[in-house]
């Protein structure tokens, strides 16, 4: 069995390492946390001092990061994989990152022989820990085949959408659906609560309806206890959105929705609550209504 390579292990990555090695596979593991990288070598894992050494043992090495700078930084910088990958392994990029980001390090990869993924997942800090996440795939078929099992190790779902970069565009696409989704449940739960109906009703009754979704079933039970811990958080839906934003930019696809609720979670974490999970859009509504939305 491969030996697989897991660089970032925060909120998603530590659980989605754990499940690597509960699935038989074995990890080196860093991270610039120390705390997690001991966590993973706790339960079995190697470590490794840099992402160069990461990838000079290992086949696969899966990257779990912030945003497209930290990204680059750890692929194509000093001391990164680019310099420890061997020819013939394989990237898998399961950060969410812009989509020229994607197609850039991709091809500065080819040009030394590495294979590259870009793999974004959805679903979250729950998902992560009982390995359903989604997971969307940009890249070559044959590549995609060969880190399938490794995927799916952490995944319920392992969808190859088309070309280098089509991982990432599927991702903004869902990240759209999400946040909007978030926005309409906030709408209709804080209109709810004005109104003195109770939202834990409102919400039995609509959920098996056409209102239903994963969003509202997943989101509204939080938002009612009050439950605002990071599963994902505002500051990472923002930069998310700006990564959607741009991209609409360049293409030239306007974006009005999504442009209103990027405004909304701004505002929340102009409230201080950008490290909250995003469904606290939900106290920017309360905030304007004077209610709370509570069971």
């Amino acid at each position: 069995m491969n030996k697989i390579g897991f660089i970032g292990l925060g909120i998603m990555g530590k659980p989605m390492s754990k499940n690597l090695i509960k699935a038989g596979y074995s990890l080196v593991v860093m991270d610039r946390n120390q705390d997690a990288v001991a966590e993973l070598v706790a339960c079995g894992a190697q470590s490794a001092a840099s992402a160069k050494q990461v990838a000079e043992q290992t086949d696969i090495i899966i990257t779990m990061l912030p945003n497209s700078p930290q990204v680059r930084e750890v692929v194509l910088g000093d001391g990164g994989i680019i310099e420890g990958a061997r020819r013939g392994s394989v990237v898998v990029d399961m950060s969410s990152i812009a989509p020229l980001v994607s197609r850039e390090v991709a091809q500065r990869l080819a040009e030394r022989g590495v294979d590259m993924l870009d793999a974004p997942v959805s679903g979250g800090e729950p998902k992560a820990i009982d390995a359903t996440l989604s997971v969307m795939v940009g890249g070559e078929k044959a590549v995609f085949d060969r880190c399938f099992d490794v995927m799916k190790a952490v995944a319920g779902s392992v969808v190859l959408t088309g070309a280098t970069g089509a991982g990432n565009i599927t991702k903004l696409a869902n990240q759209i659906i999400v946040a909007l989704n978030i926005a309409a449940m906030s709408e209709a739960l804080v209109l709810a609560a004005k109104a003195g109906v109770e939202p834990e009703l409102v919400f039995e009754a609509i959920r098996g309806g056409l209102a239903g979704s994963t969003v509202l079933n997943a989101k509204a039970p939080l938002v009612m206890d009050r439950k605002f811990d990071p599963g994902f958080r505002i500051n990472l839906h923002i930069k998310d959105l700006a990564n959607v934003l741009d991209t609409s930019h360049e293409l030239g696809v306007p974006l009005p929705l999504t442009a209103a609720v990027m405004e909304m979670m701004q505002a929340i974490k102009a409230d201080g609550l950008g490290d909250a999970d995003h469904c606290s859009l939900v106290q920017h509504y309360e905030k304007m209504a004077k209610v709370e939305v509570r069971r």
